[in-house]
């Protein structure tokens, strides 16, 4: 008994390592991926604004292997006809809630949603969120947190794995923040029920900031997202210069969740790679931000008949012109963790270009902050992303250019994902994506 005790025990350490133990990424899905000669009638680099027509992609191996006019083609590789249409590398949105979904009017409340769905079960709906991201258009997204005990890890491991089709997730693991996160609770269910955790990791002291940098990264996380000033106990500049020392020695970046002014300027000054939400940005900070080159990433809420109000939107669109008046880096983002009837989350998330169009941003610009900008703020532009011959093979193709109308990307009719085709004619054909094998090394 005392060997199989022991034999249990090593498997169980060995599929956690495994699983959220920090190794090699997987490259990719498991599933062999056909050979695609892929015909673009408008090829479109966001980067620079520009267009090229009759082109052709070869991709094979899940990877895009030439671009040009007439490259040499594999035989026996099918041929994708997009000649009608314009096509793109995948969106980003670059700051989401995929195991949320709360409702409106029902429980549209986190400590509600939190109490009342276990980890396993948000989950599966995260797995359900990320497809209706990726059927429009979303090949990568940055989760932000609020997905309970690593959910958003478990959610980016099956995708990587090839269990299920979705996009590249970048996971920040459980948002780390002074005493309370951002509940406000009673000192019962604060104390002695320790209600915070695993919505949040609650870090005081130093040794507490290390020791919560330590346990998202062991367990997954690609980023770090930190509470700067949730309570009026706000971090110091010296605190929050820790966090970014700890999470640097292990090649990760800081988000900061900012709601003050001086908790932005405290950020900034810390070295945090982006400020999330744009509660706190005045023109003062946004000129910090450009001269440091902090991103910005705003969740620009827009006004609409299911969500917001004129007065917060008019602060929104006023914010987003200012920044990009002071040269700001900007990102797309759009903080959705809840359920709006008879909308997918990914209509959802494309409801944001209001705000941006709304603002008199250049549709070309638009284009490229939801496209190159969202690779750069996810750190993944120098592998994953551009349409690069040997990168991934994500990309997607709409009716009409994005770059004279922005609103083309509403309607996303192809969607190929690490050299697989997620939909095709507008319709989803995702059965090459699941796959039952076991887990390799990834984390």
């Amino acid at each position: 008994m005392r060997q199989l005790a022991i034999l249990i025990a090593a498997l169980l350490l060995s599929v956690t390592t495994t699983i959220f133990g920090r190794q090699p990424q997987s490259p990719g899905p498991a599933n062999p991926s056909p050979a695609y000669i892929i015909r673009a009638g408008r090829l479109i680099d966001p980067e620079n604004g520009s267009a090229a027509t009759d082109q052709t992609i070869v991709v094979q191996n899940g990877r895009i292997t030439a671009i040009g006019r007439n490259p040499a083609v594999p035989p026996q590789a099918e041929t994708i006809d997009l000649s009608q249409l314009s096509v793109l590398p995948g969106l980003v949105d670059a700051h989401t809630h995929l195991a949320m979904s709360m409702k409106r009017g029902v429980d549209n409340s986190l400590l509600l949603t939190y109490i009342q769905q276990p980890t396993a079960l948000r989950a599966i709906q995260a797995v359900s969120n990320g497809i209706q991201m990726l059927s429009a258009g979303f090949t990568v997204v940055r989760d932000m947190g609020n997905n309970g005990l690593y959910a958003d890890t478990a959610l980016r491991v099956a995708i990587e794995q090839g269990w299920v089709p979705g996009p590249t997730v970048v996971n920040a693991g459980i948002i780390i923040g002074g005493l309370g996160g951002q509940f406000a609770l009673t000192p019962e269910m604060g104390s002695q029920h320790n209600l915070v955790y695993p919505e949040y990791l609650e870090a005081d002291t130093p040794d507490e900031i290390v020791k919560a940098v330590h346990q998202n990264i062991l367990y997954g996380a690609k980023l770090i997202k930190v509470c700067v000033d949730c309570k009026p106990y706000a971090y110091s500049l010296e605190d929050l210069e820790l966090f970014v020392k700890e999470a640097s020695n292990a090649g990760v970046k800081v988000a900061g969740h900012v709601q003050t002014e001086e908790g932005a300027r405290r950020a900034i000054a810390a070295g945090f790679w982006s400020l999330e939400h744009d509660i706190a940005m005045t023109d003062e900070i946004h000129k910090l931000m450009a001269k440091q080159g902090v991103w910005r990433v705003g969740t620009e809420e827009p006004f609409t008949s299911y969500t917001g109000s004129q007065a917060a939107f008019d602060r929104t669109v006023a914010s987003i012109k200012n920044a990009y008046a002071n040269g700001v880096k900007m990102a797309f983002s759009t903080d959705i963790a809840s359920y709006v009837p008879g909308m997918t989350r990914g209509e959802r998330a494309i409801d944001f270009l209001k705000s941006w169009k709304t603002a008199g941003i250049p549709d070309k610009e638009i284009l490229k902050i939801m496209t190159s900008n969202g690779y750069k703020v996810a750190s993944i532009d120098g592998e994953r992303g551009p349409l690069r011959v040997g990168f991934p093979a994500d990309l997607i193709a709409v009716k009409g250019n994005p770059l004279d109308d922005v609103d083309a990307l509403r309607t996303v009719v192809f969607v190929l994902k690490d050299g697989l085709v997620f939909k095709r004619d507008g319709v989803m054909t995702p059965e090459k994506f699941f796959h039952s094998g076991p887990v390799s090394s990834t984390h």
